[in-house]
């Protein structure tokens, strides 16, 4: 019989409330296949745990074992696909992660809940039976990674957790959702163009995001060198501006070889080599920084991990963040 696989690895989704706080529930994953609305859906549901662990404890080997392990789970004929169920605070790292680098193309829905198993209004059985439905969903084949929450779905490119505590906390600022889950409808909106493979046997782990601010003297890129980071992810401002202290570090940098990929601390709109003043986003790319198309720093942070598992080369890295850069009209010189 066919079936659709959730794969646990923990989260507020599978954590409950005592008197140290809510922590990990030894059963807690067992609890997500229990789901009554589960039962009758027409096709088997198989729970696999990988782990039962927050999702600030992920890192980015338990992100490229997953991936290794689903990519696995995927070979069986019998499996339509696979809900993830994941803590909120790193979900959008793992899924995009996921979305670069899993082989197959049958449907992966990443899910989690902001409020834990015996809190009142936990949203963590909707999410998953919601997940579960997109992932039987015809038109979910070749979406690419999805994020489904809230009643949501999105891509996992685009996605970001955008508030602290409340259920909707999930959005894809500058893009809006893929579709939604409606009662028992899985209606889609849209494809997602901007999605990608990057097929890799390793990744590189050692990869900083860094957040400049004014004032900055561009000793905390430095000190990232020292200590063994082997790239290097800076969110700079607007267009993917920084201090003049800052430009003399990445120009350090990228001549010994760290790559520097410069993302931007707004949520919408792209980076773009436009400014020409020292620290201006032209005068980094000119000294050899890689803008990075999509502004968010920790989706970056990501995508340098897995490219960087094909190429130190910093030329090569650049032809994976920089697809639509070419006009070279500059700001200000001076």
């Amino acid at each position: 019989m066919k079936k659709v696989v959730i794969v646990s690895t923990g989260g507020t989704i599978a954590m409950v409330k005592n008197e140290n706080g809510v922590v990990p529930y030894e059963k807690g994953n067992l609890l997500i296949s229990e789901i009554p609305l589960l039962k009758n859906i027409g096709v088997n549901v198989e729970l696999m745990e990988f782990s039962n662990i927050p999702s600030p404890h992920m890192t980015p080997i338990d992100m490229w074992n997953l991936s290794k392990r689903i990519d696995g789970i995927l070979l069986d004929r019998n499996v339509i696909g696979i809900v993830v169920t994941h803590g909120t605070d790193t979900l959008e790292e793992t899924s995009y992660l996921l979305d670069l680098t899993l082989k197959s193309d049958k449907p992966v829905v990443c899910t989690a809940a902001m409020r834990n198993i015996g809190e009142l209004g936990t949203d963590g059985p909707r999410n998953v039976y919601s997940s579960v439905l997109t992932v039987l969903s015809p038109q979910a084949h070749e979406m690419g990674v999805m994020v489904c929450l809230n009643d949501e779905i999105h891509a996992a490119r685009e996605v970001t957790k955008t508030y602290t505590s409340n259920v909707a906390t999930f959005d894809s600022p500058g893009y809006g959702p893929l579709g939604i889950v409606d009662e028992d409808n899985v209606i889609f909106f849209r494809k997602s163009l901007t999605r990608e493979k990057i097929l890799v046997d390793k990744i590189e782990e050692k990869i900083a995001l860094i957040k400049t601010f004014t004032g900055d003297d561009g000793n905390l890129l430095r000190y990232a060198k020292e200590i063994g980071y082997q790239g290097i992810v800076l969110e700079g401002f607007g267009r993917g501006n920084v201090p003049p202290n800052v430009a003399d570090a990445v120009e350090e940098l990228v001549n010994d070889g760290i790559p520097v990929v410069v993302t931007s601390r707004c949520f919408k709109g792209r980076v773009y080599p436009v400014y020409g003043y020292k620290g201006g986003g032209a005068y980094l790319r000119k000294k050899g920084a890689i803008m990075s198309e999509h502004p968010i720093g920790q989706k970056a942070k990501i995508k340098l991990m897995v490219v960087m598992g094909k190429t130190k080369n910093i030329e090569e890295i650049r032809k994976y963040f920089e697809p639509n850069i070419s006009r070279r009209k500059i700001f200000y010189e001076g």
